[in-house]
């Protein structure tokens, strides 16, 4: 898909030590902002018999059970995402490697979407690949630390929000659009379960101290595993089949990706039993899941009892058998669905069975410990303030820690969405830095694209950014020539203090009608401040050996092969800066990447030159 991919090797050194660099200098800003919010509680801490032996101190004591589960297994589940995340690879392959196989076999609206998500990562991989991390570990710690209140809600909101923009934008509404839909491997999207948790820990606790509660949810459950069996049997979609199956080649797909000697065997060893009685398993799979469904269904105790431990075992031995543990292979971003689907099960199997009698006939408020409301303004005075973190328990301030660890992620992210210039970091990774000069350019006088005379003298006062493009080139010229033209629109209002520049490299095509069709056709003959010169053969090769530029013919055509190179030249004609403008793989990132380095490398010296 357009967009999707900046071309860039996924281990490229330079995007990693960036990526590596960004994570470290952000976890430096949660290091501070913890240990602030430390200091501040400990200062204005007040010990007292009521916080430390009283309700304060056990503020989630009484939590129920299904809520705990769900809570805490789907912190460390976002946890884990969060490191995952942060694998090296991740930054420069997370679009092509792991968004754009998602979306591949769904519908053209889906692919779509997917790829404007997909080409704002790859446009700013740092930037967007660190936010992921903090977002989703924040996340995780958020929910571990806030048993609770309103806090442990936000949080759950929190898991519900991303979880959604993860389940559309990450995994392409986790396929269910696509042909094969299956559980087996992964419907409706792990992304989506995690919503799912987040959105029942958003609830008011009142609703789970009700054993109907437990009862939707594991009705729900129920609804879906009966739909996934009417899918896996339906005939035509290559489940009944074996060595031509879908489930067959599923396994042996896992198979190849590398991972620890047993659990590959372990793997194989199925996809062969699957290759070999591939109906048998696929008719193993649609009773199970069936039965499960209307267990699930019947409301009945013990038809649930056992259904919910059958039911996790099951998802155990699909998470191995066949998803393969999900996380595997370098670019493996999650567990797969496996894990959250049975945390779901077992939560609502205790939320069902658990909820004590009192507390259905007198369910507590929400927050036992929390003042009574009073309105933002009160809230916000220095004084209530202080009662606040006075009252704060070590949970509520790991909470608030979370909570800005999450906006580090959440603030950069939506900074890259907000931002259509690709990070020059991506040039950076194809060709280098810039080197830096400081000497007098030399000078030239020739004939621009009008036919007026234009000489590097008369253009003292702006900052020149300078190349040389072959008129008959049909490769990396025009890429370059749009680098040059998006440069000129990044740099807005800056526009009209620099000059874009491109001298003829090609002797043999110095007529003008030649630099008259290269400009229409790279939609440059009417950008202002924009000039395309050329002149005389041995005009122009006295200003090749003055820049240093080399060319040479190409076998076959017109066009010739030479140095692809960009100059920024200062206010008083000095070289400032030399940009190899190699561009590398062509996409539309780092087009965009080469235009931010050169609309960057004019505004630093507008800023500097004296």
């Amino acid at each position: 898909m357009p967009g999707m991919t900046s071309g860039l090797n996924v281990e490229d050194p330079t995007v990693v030590t960036a990526f590596r660099a960004a994570l470290a200098h952000q976890g430096l800003i949660a290091l501070l902002i913890f240990a602030a919010l430390s200091l501040t509680w400990v200062a204005v801490r007040k010990p007292s018999p009521e916080r430390e032996g009283g309700r304060l101190a056990v503020i989630g004591g009484d939590e129920l059970a299904a809520h705990r589960v769900l809570r805490i297994g789907f912190g460390l589940l976002w946890l884990l995402d969060g490191v995952l995340q942060a694998q090296p690879g991740m930054a420069a392959g997370l679009p092509s490697q792991v968004i754009q196989p998602a979306a591949d076999s769904s519908p053209g609206w889906v692919q779509h979407l997917v790829n404007w998500a997909g080409t704002t990562w790859s446009y700013h991989p740092v930037q967007a690949g660190a936010a992921a991390v903090w977002i989703q570990a924040g996340i995780g710690l958020w929910l571990l630390a806030a048993p609770r209140g309103a806090l442990s809600r936000l949080a759950g909101v929190a898991s519900l929000g991303w979880g959604l923009v993860v389940w559309v934008f990450g995994e392409a509404f986790g396929g269910i659009f696509a042909p094969g839909l299956t559980w087996l491997f992964g419907a409706p999207g792990a992304a989506l379960l995690y919503a799912v948790a987040g959105a029942l820990l958003a609830l008011s606790e009142r609703y789970w101290r009700s054993p109907r509660f437990g009862r939707v949810m594991l009705g729900g459950l129920g609804v879906f595993l009966t739909g996934m069996a009417v899918l896996q049997a339906w005939p035509g979609r290559g489940f009944w089949q074996g060595t031509s199956g879908t489930l067959t080649g599923m396994i042996q797909t896992m198979t190849q990706t590398p991972q620890p000697g047993f659990i590959a065997g372990m793997v194989s060893g199925f996809g062969t039993f699957t290759a070999s009685d591939g109906f048998a398993v696929n008719l193993v799979a649609v009773i199970v899941l069936a039965g499960l469904g209307v267990a699930f269904l019947t409301g009945r105790r013990s038809a649930i009892q056992s259904a919910t431990w059958t039911f996790v075992v099951f998802c155990l031995a699909d998470w191995l058998l066949i998803e393969d543990l999900g996380f595997f292979g370098g670019l493996g971003t999650d567990p797969n669905s496996m894990i959250p689907m049975a945390l779901l099960g077992v939560a609502g199997y205790l939320a069902f069975t658990q909820v004590p009698r009192a507390a259905q006939a007198a369910a507590p408020a929400d927050d036992a410990t929390a003042p009574a409301a009073r309105g933002w303004r009160d809230l916000a005075r220095p004084a209530a303030l202080r009662r606040s973190v006075t009252a704060a328990t070590a949970g509520t301030m790991i909470s608030l820690c979370a909570v800005a660890v999450t906006g580090l992620g959440v603030v950069p992210m939506a900074a890259a969405q907000a931002n259509p210039a690709a990070s020059a970091i991506l040039a950076e990774a194809v060709d280098g830095a810039a080197s830096p000069m400081d000497s007098p350019a030399p000078a030239f006088t020739l004939t621009e694209q009008h036919g007026k005379q234009v000489s590097l003298a008369g253009l003292r006062g702006k900052v020149i950014l300078l190349t040389f493009l072959d008129p008959v080139c049909v490769t990396e010229c025009p890429l370059i020539a749009q680098e040059f033209r998006q440069a000129g629109q990044q740099l807005g209002e800056q526009a009209r203090q620099v000059e874009l520049v491109a001298i003829n490299i090609n002797p043999l095509y110095n007529q003008l009608s030649y630099i008259q069709a290269f400009d229409q056709q790279e939609r440059l003959a009417h950008v202002p401040d924009w000039l395309y010169l050329t002149g005389s053969p041995a005009q122009l090769k006295k200003i090749y050996a003055g820049y240093g530029v080399a060319s040479q013919p190409l076998p076959g055509g017109a066009m010739l092969g030479h140095s692809d190179v960009a100059y920024v030249i200062d206010q008083h004609g000095y070289l400032r800066q030399a940009l190899d403008l190699d561009p590398g793989p062509g996409t539309a990132a780092t087009q965009s990447s080469f235009a931010t380095e050169l609309a960057t490398a004019a505004t630093a010296t507008l800023k500097t030159s004296p």
